[in-house]
């Protein structure tokens, strides 16, 4: 992970969401899974939506559509890590994936493995689109023995989406990255994976 002095204020970034335009490969949504799981976000109710192997897409109420969704919850899991190291590893590669999907890297951040927890990785990025921006907050942690990444996201539509995706994470984003960080309660891999070793 970029170590924190590479970090950028938020304000600084926010003045460049309305000038951006890219693009980002989306996965193709399938059917909802016969029994879905819910999780709890800033006080909100995701049930999940996709599944396929080790990604799991959750949306609220009223957002099932997954090529039109405002807000979601992404865990994906990676079975072959297991340590510190293999979790850097992974976290380094999708903030590769992200500078070459086009993002603004708005904040990144190592947390040190202490005597109470391991380390984690936090990415926030900004995903500009003709069609819409997209806010990401991923952190990558170590969870039922094995790497694990929480992403939230953020959509919001349209031509002058930049403009608005600059105010809603002038009023949220450090908000959101507080809440990630802080999420304990999500369904475990046996559940989300019964099938994975």
């Amino acid at each position: 992970m970029p170590s924190p002095h590479g970090l950028r204020r938020w304000a600084a970034l926010l003045l460049l969401a309305g000038a951006l335009s890219g693009a980002m490969a989306m996965p193709a949504a399938a059917g909802p899974p016969a029994t879905p799981l819910t999780l709890t976000f800033a006080d909100q109710t995701y049930l999940l939506r996709w599944s396929s192997k080790h990604q799991h897409e959750f949306t609220p109420a009223g957002q099932e559509d997954l090529s039109r969704w405002t807000d979601m919850i992404t865990i994906n899991t990676y079975p072959g890590v297991s340590d510190g190291e293999g979790l850097a590893d992974v976290a380094n590669r999708a903030l590769g994936n992200y500078r070459r999907h086009g993002a603004t890297l708005l904040r990144t951040s190592s947390i040190p493995r202490s005597a109470e927890r391991p380390a984690e990785h936090l990415v926030v990025a900004l995903f500009p689109t003709r069609a819409f921006s997209e806010a990401v907050f991923a952190r990558w942690r170590l969870a039922d023995g094995r790497g694990t990444a929480l992403i939230v996201s953020h959509r919001l539509y349209g031509q002058k989406a930049g403009e608005a995706m600059a105010a809603w994470l002038q009023a949220n984003g450090p908000g959101v990255e507080r809440r990630l960080m802080a999420l304990e309660a999500v369904p475990s891999r046996r559940i989300l994976e019964p099938s994975s070793p």
